[in-house]
């Protein structure tokens, strides 16, 4: 899929990975973008930068997700590629209270099927459409806070859903399952004194961005910022209980929180 064009929607796009995504995707020349997100200022900042529309929007309840799909489709007339990228990371452990697990299920996967509920019929309609599901490579390694890795290990699940179930009426999807990109949730996750470990191996929300533009030009299902990421679900695959040892290794190794 080429952007140039394109009309495309990016949730949680105010910052981070999803600000990253809208300048990268007016770069290519989207013909409209549209930046929700939950810090209206910071969509109306983005927006502004790069010529496209700002809007407030809380994911987390289906009625704000309903019309950001219909005003979109009401003042562009569709929705060509929609980027459920919004998130949220509690960095809490095993006692995180239940409002907690409330919110990740809320905004990392209920979020999505909202976006799907309003766009897919749609996409349905036109035979063609793109949806981008922001996942993590949590969601695929089982790492960081409990809450964040069970919930994108949901958001990985619709995904594959969407895919299987759509996958033959022209609806095209691809998974994106980032790890270690320097945003707020990412450095905001760890001390200080573990922040030099962890940026090691990370990448800038450019360079994430960039990953999401070749995966949709290849219309790849899985889309990463890291490799190695996929040698490691092969292990899984092999030897379940080996990539479990590896895992509580690389854990340890990479000062990711393990509460």
């Amino acid at each position: 899929m080429k952007v140039s064009g394109k009309v495309v929607v990016v949730t949680g796009g105010g910052n981070g990975i999803g600000a990253a995504m809208a300048r990268r995707f007016s770069a290519e020349g989207a013909r409209a973008i549209v930046v929700a997100d939950l810090d209206g200022h910071a969509a109306t900042r983005v927006a502004e930068e790069i010529g496209g529309h700002g809007v407030l929007t809380n994911v987390a309840v289906e009625d704000n997700v309903k019309r950001l799909v219909r005003e979109t489709i009401a003042q562009f007339g569709n929705i060509d590629l929609f980027c459920s990228n919004a998130g949220v990371s509690l960095g809490l452990g095993i006692d995180t209270p239940d409002a907690g697990w409330d919110k990740a299920w809320s905004v990392n996967v209920m979020s999505q099927v909202y976006a799907a509920r309003a766009v897919v019929p749609h996409m349905l309609e036109r035979g063609d459409g793109y949806l981008l599901q922001t996942a993590s490579a949590a969601g695929l390694l089982s790492i960081s806070d409990p809450s964040y890795a069970v919930t994108k290990h949901g958001s990985v699940a619709f995904a594959e859903w969407l895919a299987i179930a759509y996958g033959g009426n022209g609806i095209k999807v691809s998974c994106f399952c980032p790890m270690g990109v320097r945003t707020n949730m990412l450095l905001d996750s760890v001390s200080e004194a573990d922040q030099a470990a962890l940026l090691e191996n990370s990448v800038t929300p450019e360079a994430a961005a960039d990953a999401v533009v070749k995966g949709l030009d290849d219309e790849r299902f899985l889309i990463l910022t890291h490799p190695e990421v996929l040698g490691y679900m092969n292990r899984k695959v092999s030897d379940y209980d080996r990539w479990l040892d590896g895992m509580r290794r690389y854990q340890q190794k990479s000062k990711t929180p393990l509460h």
